[in-house]
C-alpha cells in the first residue's frame, strides 16, 4: 500500500561523502540553517498525523561525485541513516552550476549587488543542466499521491519540469533568500527572467520570507508574463497557484534549552574567564559580502572613535565563518576584514584590552549558544538577507532575559524582531550611535524588548512555519479539487449530450469575445474565422436549436460579422436585441445624455496611459486597457472608477468592470434581462449559456438551475461548469451538431 510522502529536494543533502584514510565512502552529517530548520519539523513528524508511516525522502546532491561502483551502496547508506535519496553528478558538473550561474549571477543579482552579476550563457545552460538532472531523479521515486517541497534558488525551474511530467502532484517551493524588485529582476537576460518565473509558477505554492518578497515576485509575473492575482491567488495553465508569505523560523527550545546544557556551561566559563571585566558584542556571520562585515567593522571602529569613555570596556566577538572558498570576490573580501581588524587593534589595543576578538572558522553548536548566551549585544548587519537566522538565534538563547539586538532593517528577521534596534547597515554613524544605546540600554528596557521577540519565536518556530506551508499546499489543493469538481467533463458532456438530444426546444445563449474567439489587444481584429461562422451556421439550421449571441458589442460590428446567419442578437448586453428574420429594437428605453461628460474624462485617460482607448457605442463607452502597462493600468482604473462613480451619481449610468475594461452603459441593463426575454418566447426545455466575462454572470444568475450553464476559465463563478478556453467552447458545440445529426 502506497503511503502519503513528503519529499524534500535541495541543492545538497543533510550530509555529504567523504573519503577516509583507507579510501572508503563515509557520510558525515553536514549542518546549516535549512538542514537544522527542517530536521526539527521532520523530527515533529514523528509524532503527528501528516504521514501515514511517518515517511519522507530527502533528495540531493551528496556533495561529491560518486563512482559507478559505489552508487548502489550510497543509496543504501543513505536511505537506512538519512531517509535521503542522492542526485549524483560530477563535482565539475556541480562547481560550474553552483559557482556559476547559482553564485555568480542569481547570488548577487537577488541581494542587490548588480554590479557583481555574471551573465554568461554557459553558467545558464549549466544551471538548466543540473535542474532537469534533479528532475529525472526525483522521477525515479516520485509517486502522483506524494507532497514534492523544492527548497531555493538553485531549483528554480525544477517545478515546471516535474509539473509537466507528473500534472497531478502536489508542488511546494520555498526561497530563502529574497527575491528582488522588478527593476532589477528585469535586469537578467528576458529569456532567462521568464523561464525561471515560468519554473517557479510550476509549484501549487511559492513561499518567501517577507511580505515584500512576495510583492515583487507578483510583480515580476505581471509585468514579465501578463499573470494578475487576487490575494498571491493566480490561474495559470487551468491550475490555481498562491504566492505566500512564511517567515522561516528557528527550533527555539533547541537554543533556549542549550544555554544550561553541560556542554555549553563548559564554553560559557571558558569565555567568562577571558571576557570578565568587559561588555562583550557579538558578531556571526557567513563570509559574504551581502553580510555587510566592512560596514559593521567600520562602524565599531567610529563608535571607539566617538566614544573614548569605553575604551578598555568592551570588546567584539567576531566570528567569521568560511563560505565558497573559491570564489575571488570572497577572499578579497577576507583579506579586507583581516586588515582591518588588524589595524582597529593595532589602533586601540592596550597591554589589557583588545577591541576585537577575531575567530575565522566553524564553530561548533555549544559553542555558539555560548557566545550567544554571554554577549550584551549581538550586531547583525547584513547589506541584504532572506530572513537571517542567526539574529532569532541570538534572541533564543537569552535565557536569563537580558541583552540587545542590533539588526539590519534590510533583513527579512526585521519584520519580525522590530524590538531590536533596526538600523541602515550603509550608515556607519547610526551603528556607532546604536552599539552605545545597546550597551547603555537599562536592563528592564533589554526585558520587555527580549520577552516579546522570545514569545513571538515561540509561537511562530521552525515546526509552525513549515507545518503552515504544507497545510497552504493541503488548501490548494483541496481547491483545485473543487474547480476539477466544476469542469465540464467527459461524464457530464455526455448527460449533456443526452438532454441536448431528447429536448424539444433547445435555446443557446453565446457570448462571443473571450468565448467563441479568443481574445484580442484590438477588439476591432477579433472577427470570426470560417471555421467559426461554419459551425454556427450549422446549428442555426438544426430545428429545434435557438442561438443568441449576447454580447457586449455595438450591433453594427455583429451585424458586419455574422449577419448572414439567422440567429438572434444582444448588443452592448442587453440595449439592443434583434429576433431572427426581424429589425433590431431596443428592449427597453435608454438614455445616452450622461455621454458626453463621461468621454471628456476617458479622453483625458486615454493621454493618461498610453496603449488603452475608447469604444464607444450607442448607449455605452468602454475604456479599454489590455494593451498598457498592467501596473500603471490598474492603478489609474481604480482612480477612474472612483471618479466615474462621481460623474454618474445622479445619472441612470452605472460603471461595470470587465477583464481589462472599464464599461459604462444604463443601468437596470444586463445579459439577465435580455436572456430571460428569450425565454419568455417559447417553453424550452433544454437551455445552454456560456459566458467568460463578468457580465455574463448576470445570465448564469437569472436562468434555473437545470440550465447548462459554463463559464470559459478557471475563476469562480455562479456557472454550473467551466471548460478552461473558446477552443473547448468549439469543440462542445462541434458535439452538439453532431449529436443533432445523429453522428454521436
Amino acid at each position: 500500500m502506497n503511503h502519503k510522502r513528503l519529499i524534500i529536494a535541495s541543492n545538497r543533502l543533510p550530509f555529504t561523502v567523504e573519503e577516509d584514510d583507507k579510501g572508503d565512502l563515509k557520510l558525515k552529517a553536514s549542518a546549516g540553517g535549512l538542514v537544522t530548520g527542517l530536521s526539527a519539523y521532520l523530527d515533529s513528524l514523528q509524532h503527528s498525523s501528516f504521514t501515514e508511516g511517518n515517511e519522507y525522502v530527502w533528495l540531493g546532491w551528496p556533495g561529491a561525485s560518486i563512482s559507478d561502483e559505489h552508487k548502489e551502496h550510497i543509496k543504501q547508506i543513505a536511505e537506512s541513516q538519512f531517509n535521503a535519496y542522492p542526485v549524483f553528478m560530477e563535482e565539475e558538473t556541480m562547481d560550474a552550476f553552483y559557482h556559476g550561474f547559482c553564485n555568480k549571477t542569481i547570488w548577487p543579482l537577488f541581494h542587490y549587488f548588480p554590479t557583481y552579476v555574471v551573465y554568461e550563457k554557459e553558467s545558464w545552460e549549466s544551471y538548466k543542466e543540473v535542474n532537469e538532472h534533479f528532475c529525472e531523479t526525483i522521477m525515479e521515486i516520485l509517486r502522483p499521491d506524494d507532497i514534492l517541497w523544492i527548497h531555493d534558488y538553485h531549483l528554480m525551474l525544477l517545478p515546471r519540469l516535474i509539473r509537466q511530467r507528473m500534472p497531478e502532484v502536489s508542488i511546494g517551493f520555498f526561497l530563502h533568500i529574497p527575491f528582488p524588485s522588478y527593476e532589477l529582476f528585469r535586469l537578467l537576460p528576458k529569456k532567462w527572467a521568464v523561464e525561471i518565473l515560468q519554473g517557479l509558477l510550476g509549484a501549487d505554492v511559492i513561499g518567501f520570507h517577507t511580505h515584500d518578497y512576495t510583492q515583487y515576485f507578483l510583480r515580476s509575473t505581471l509585468r514579465l508574463l501578463g499573470y494578475e492575482n487576487n490575494m498571491g491567488k493566480m490561474f495559470i495553465d487551468h491550475r490555481l497557484v498562491k504566492a505566500d508569505t512564511f517567515p522561516m523560523g528557528i527550533d527555539f527550545y533547541r537554543f533556549n534549552n542549550a544555554v544550561s546544557s553541560t556542554e555549553t556551561q563548559m564554553e560559557r566559563e571558558k569565555l567568562q574567564k577571558i571576557l570578565s571585566g568587559f561588555k562583550t558584542i557579538v558578531s556571526v556571520d557567513r563570509l559574504d559580502y551581502s553580510k555587510g562585515l566592512l560596514n559593521r567593522l567600520e562602524g565599531y571602529k567610529l563608535f571607539l572613535e566617538n566614544n573614548p569613555q569605553w575604551h578598555g570596556k568592551v570588546t567584539l566577538l567576531l566570528v567569521v565563518v568560511p563560505s565558497r572558498i573559491g570564489v575571488d570576490r570572497y577572499q578579497a573580501i577576507k583579506t579586507k576584514i583581516d586588515q582591518m581588524v588588524g589595524n582597529i587593534n593595532g589602533a586601540y589595543s592596550t597591554l589589557n584590552w583588545v577591541p576585537i576578538n577575531y575567530k575565522y572558522g566553524q564553530v561548533p553548536f555549544h559553542q555558539l549558544v555560548a557566545l550567544y548566551s554571554v554577549s550584551d549585544v549581538a550586531l547583525i548587519t547584513p547589506l541584504r538577507d532572506g530572513m537571517n537566522l542567526v539574529s532569532k538565534e541570538y534572541v533564543a538563547s537569552r535565557k536569563d532575559m537580558t541583552g540587545v539586538l542590533i539588526l539590519s532593517e534590510l533583513a527579512g528577521a526585521s519584520k519580525e524582531l522590530g524590538e531590536a534596534i533596526l538600523i541602515n547597515p550603509n550608515d556607519r554613524e547610526e551603528i556607532a550611535a546604536s552599539i552605545k544605546e545597546a550597551l547603555e540600554m537599562p536592563v528592564e528596557d533589554q526585558q520587555n524588548r527580549l520577552e516579546r521577540m522570545q514569545q513571538r519565536l515561540k509561537n511562530y518556530d521552525v515546526v509552525k512555519w513549515a507545518s503552515e506551508f504544507i497545510q497552504e499546499l493541503d488548501y490548494i489543493k483541496d481547491e483545485r479539487r473543487k474547480f476539477q469538481t466544476k469542469i465540464l467533463d467527459k461524464r457530464a458532456t455526455a448527460k449533456m449530450l443526452d438532454e441536448f438530444e431528447k429536448a424539444k426546444h433547445c435555446i443557446f445563449f453565446l457570448d462571443y469575445d473571450g468565448t467563441l474567439v479568443p481574445f484580442s489587444g484590438d477588439p476591432k481584429k477579433a472577427t470570426p474565422p470560417r471555421e467559426l461562422l461554419d459551425l454556427l451556421h450549422d446549428l442555426s439550421k438544426i430545428n429545434k436549436v435557438d442561438i443568441v449571441i449576447i454580447s457586449g458589442r455595438e450591433r453594427s460590428i455583429l451585424q458586419q460579422w455574422l449577419g448572414d446567419l439567422n440567429i438572434n442578437f444582444v448588443a452592448e448586453h442587453g440595449v439592443w436585441i434583434k429576433e431572427k428574420g426581424k429589425d433590431w429594437r431596443l428592449l427597453r428605453h435608454a438614455s445616452s445624455e450622461w455621454k458626453k461628460d463621461v468621454l471628456s474624462l476617458l479622453k483625458h485617460y486615454v493621454d493618461k496611459v498610453p496603449g488603452s482607448f475608447l469604444e464607444e457605442k450607442e448607449y455605452s463607452v468602454s475604456w479599454h486597457f489590455r494593451k498598457a502597462d498592467p501596473e500603471q493600468a490598474a492603478d489609474v482604473a481604480r482612480e477612474l472608477t472612483d471618479l466615474l462613480l462621481q460623474y454618474t451619481a445622479n445619472t441612470d449610468a452605472q460603471i461595470i468592470q470587465g477583464r481589462k475594461v472599464i464599461e459604462i452603459r444604463n443601468a437596470g441593463i444586463d445579459k439577465g434581462k435580455a436572456a430571460l426575454y428569450f425565454l419568455s418566447k417559447k417553453n424550452y426545455d433544454f437551455v445552454l449559456a456560456i459566458g467568460d466575462d463578468r457580465t455574463d454572470e448576470d445570465f448564469f444568475r437569472s436562468l434555473s438551475a437545470q440550465a447548462w450553464t459554463v463559464k470559459v476559465g478557471m475563476t469562480h463563478s455562479n456557472a454550473r461548469s467551466n471548460v478552461m478556453s473558446y477552443k473547448d467552447v468549439r469543440n462542445l458545440l462541434n458535439m452538439l451538431k453532431d449529436r443533432a445529426r445523429g453522428e454521436v
